[in-house]
């Protein structure tokens, strides 16, 4: 997948260690309480950013506040960190297989916990799931999501204007701020950066969950930075994390997103505590 143009301001490689997850304790189902403890927040405002605020972020030209015109990869990207996100936080899981084994991928999502998540895209989503019967593997729901459909009856599942609305909240909390650019023939909203360390943090995370704390173990990983690092090189924006790294950083850094990337999803999904609603979604984005 060819990389997309590269950012401004992107923060420079740091070794200090930081406070480690391999520890965290999970709940009886695992999902909620590895999400609660997720360190995915900007630590001066304390506030959280979700898993597709971050993958938006990354694909953001920080001056410019938008993203690549040739990036057509992230609007599907988008749709599939909110799958990964609602599984992630207990909203939904795969059916069961039943006595006869079946793939991630032909497993219906069901949605086991219908309360609000405080996100309107999220919780648009989730009602959307919630009321579909029978319901739709990871796959399709990605496809309905981003209304890419040819049947006339499923395009009331879109959901519209998801770059901007994300956009949106970056701006209620503190991380982008919103202008008006002349593009010749028409006026564009953009949203430039005005919150430099909050990217410069989520960049650090990614860059020291890649190098300095590797965890050479998929199931032992944190899954949110697991699922941010699969869905941002689906997106098309992971190698804006990695503009500022020395060339035999950047080299170890991709090989070990490509090791990632590489693993078995239906494997990985078998193992204890895994979350097979993720594992599903990786699977739909790297084959």
């Amino acid at each position: 997948m060819s990389a997309v143009g590269r950012s401004d301001g992107l923060v420079q490689r740091h070794t200090g260690a930081a406070k480690s997850n391999e520890n965290r304790e999970t709940s009886a189902n695992g999902e909620q309480s590895r999400y609660d403890q997720n360190e995915n927040y900007d630590n001066d405002k304390q506030t959280r950013l979700t898993l597709m605020e971050e993958v938006l972020l990354l694909g953001l030209k920080d001056r410019e506040g938008y993203t690549s015109f040739w990036n057509d990869c992230i609007s599907s990207g988008l749709r599939g960190c909110m799958i990964i996100e609602l599984g992630l936080r207990g909203r939904i899981q795969l059916e069961k297989t039943g006595l006869r084994k079946r793939s991630l991928g032909s497993r219906k999502i069901i949605c086991v916990n219908d309360e609000p998540t405080g996100d309107v895209l999220l919780d648009e989503a989730l009602r959307h799931i919630k009321d579909t019967q029978p319901g739709e593997n990871v796959q399709t729901w990605v496809e309905l999501l981003s209304g890419e459909t040819w049947n006339p009856l499923k395009l009331h599942y879109q959901l519209r204007h998801v770059r901007e609305r994300i956009a949106k909240n970056l701006v209620e909390k503190g991380v982008l701020t919103t202008e008006k650019q002349n593009f010749l023939l028409f006026d564009m909203t953009t949203h430039p950066l005005v919150n430099l360390p909050a990217k410069q943090r989520l960049i650090k995370r990614i860059q020291d969950s890649l190098l300095t704390r590797w965890i050479n173990d998929a199931s032992r990983m944190d899954p949110f930075m697991l699922s941010l690092i699969c869905l941002a090189h689906a997106s098309d924006v992971l190698e804006n994390s990695f503009t500022s790294l020395m060339d035999d950083d950047y080299e170890l850094a991709m090989k070990r997103v490509h090791e990632l990337l590489e693993l078995d999803p239906e494997l990985e999904a078998q193992k204890p505590n895994a979350n097979e609603v993720m594992w599903s979604a990786i699977s739909a984005f790297v084959k």
